[in-house]
């Protein structure tokens, strides 16, 4: 909110935070209030007790709420569509039924891991998220299987590629901060992202499914009573084709952005904004969504209003995935224009620590804070940047101080992380059971990455 400056210092700030976050659990899971309602109320109990104007409450609240709203619409509403017309088709399950034939039941959850490291590395978590959720509950219905033992592996999969492995926002933006050469942190990236995958998600994840028994929710497939549209499915190379699309649209943006900032390309050039344009996220599902309807739709010889009725059943079952992860971000945003970040950063900079131990800590404590890794990771390096510095880094101890900060930035995922509420939701969990599962699984992605981080580090100083 423009024209106001927080009045509360670290300490007021830390405890209202920590406060609303408690009592958010409390409503959802004590009184069963429902997460939209929490959110909203608790929201605006923050606000003032931050010290924000009454007269700025309100749009306080519309701002982060239409802030995480924007994107958040767009990529859940395109991606339910694709998966609708993909499972419609019989797309998913062949897909489903070719890799549990290539892989095996046994060895279907590291599968679908393994293509989700894959797709993950152009691809933002949450787009990618979306894309591969069908072929995730395809396996898990052809396998009868439980939902997590897939889920877990795969959304992992997607964390760790968007935590550690540039061309994604938080890892370019820090390397940028801290001079860190950019080839340097994507092979350390993928160095620490692959081990730190294979215990926090694959093997959490079979943990998870012996011991929650959920099955696929009907968010996105809709149920089996639906039925497909079409007598003739669509082959496995046909879904790959459609889902690769957006992978690579993606990656011809973040692939220009990255080589733009390492100066190899011209940013301004026609090709590159071309290519920048159409991998924009929401635009690359759009055009997914569009060639889907071709392809696993009227190629198949489903009547065109068919398509358009399944494209439109795809959309009432994820409103209530967007409106509480938009209430979710509001709260996050609420949170952010309190200044609890900046406040804890300011007070948190000179921490008599090895200068890599702080900024882990720092964009830790950034996360669970205000709930957004990329705003964690990218405050974080901003305010390392000094410290940094001046400690003499050779290029790959600067990689590592990257990679550390970002893994500090991923430290948990709460109530104030719209990812939170995008995960449990589209999984079918309750919020204690996203605590239990999703939550732990960014906590464990933080600390065994920071420790792959410090034994490369160690070697490094010997």
């Amino acid at each position: 909110m423009e024209n106001w400056e927080p009045v509360l210092g670290a300490g007021p700030l830390l405890g209202i935070a920590a406060g609303a976050i408690a009592l958010i659990l409390l409503m959802v899971i004590a009184f069963r209030v429902h997460a939209f309602v929490a959110l909203i109320v608790v929201s605006i109990l923050t606000a003032l007790a931050a010290g924000i104007p009454v007269s700025g409450v309100v749009p306080t609240l519309l701002e982060g709420f239409s802030g995480t709203l924007g994107s958040v619409a767009l990529l859940v509403g395109l991606g339910a569509m694709i998966g609708r017309l993909v499972e419609a088709s019989g797309g998913a399950q062949t897909l489903a039924d070719a890799l549990v034939r290539r892989f095996g039941e046994k060895n279907a959850p590291f599968a679908l891991g393994l293509a989700s490291l894959i797709m993950g590395f152009p691809i933002f978590f949450d787009a990618g998220l979306i894309v591969m959720l069908p072929v995730i509950f395809a396996v898990a219905r052809r396998l009868d299987g439980p939902l997590l033992a897939y889920g877990i592996p795969a959304a992992g999969a997607f964390s760790v590629m968007h935590v550690f492995v540039p061309p994604h926002p938080g890892p370019v933006a820090a390397s940028e901060f801290f001079g860190a050469d950019l080839g340097l942190v994507l092979l350390l990236g993928l160095v620490v992202a692959l081990p730190t995958w294979y215990i926090s998600g694959y093997r959490w994840g079979l943990f998870l499914g012996k011991k929650y028994d959920f099955r696929v929710t009907d968010i996105l497939l809709g149920t089996h009573e639906d039925g497909h549209i079409t007598t003739k499915p669509a082959s496995p190379a046909t879904v790959l084709g459609v889902l690769l699309i957006p992978m690579l649209l993606i990656f011809g943006n973040t692939g220009m952005n990255a080589l733009a900032s390492a100066g190899v390309v011209d940013k301004q050039s026609f090709g590159v904004q071309l290519l920048t344009f159409l991998g924009q996220t929401p635009i690359a599902l759009l055009i997914t969504t569009l060639i889907a309807a071709v392809a696993v739709g009227v190629n198949l010889g489903v009547p065109r209003s068919e398509v358009e009725r399944r494209m439109e059943s795809a959309l009432g079952p994820v409103a209530s995935v967007i409106l509480i992860t938009g209430a979710g971000g509001m709260f996050g945003g609420v949170l952010r224009t309190s200044g609890i970040g900046d406040a804890l950063a300011d007070s948190m900079s000179d921490l008599g620590v090895p200068v890599i131990l702080a900024c882990y800590l720092v964009a830790a404590v950034l996360r669970v804070a205000q709930g957004s890794a990329t705003v964690a990771l990218t405050t974080a390096a901003a305010l390392m940047v000094p410290a940094v510095e001046a400690s003499g880094f050779s290029e790959l101890q600067l990689a590592l101080v990257v990679l550390a900060t970002a893994a500090g930035s991923v430290f948990g995922s709460l109530v104030n992380d719209s990812g939170f509420w995008l995960v449990g939701r589209l999984m079918g969990m309750d919020v204690a059971t996203t605590l239990k599962t999703w939550t732990i699984n960014q906590l464990l992605i933080s600390l065994i990455g920071f420790a792959v981080v410090l034994v490369i580090y160690g070697v490094t100083i010997l």
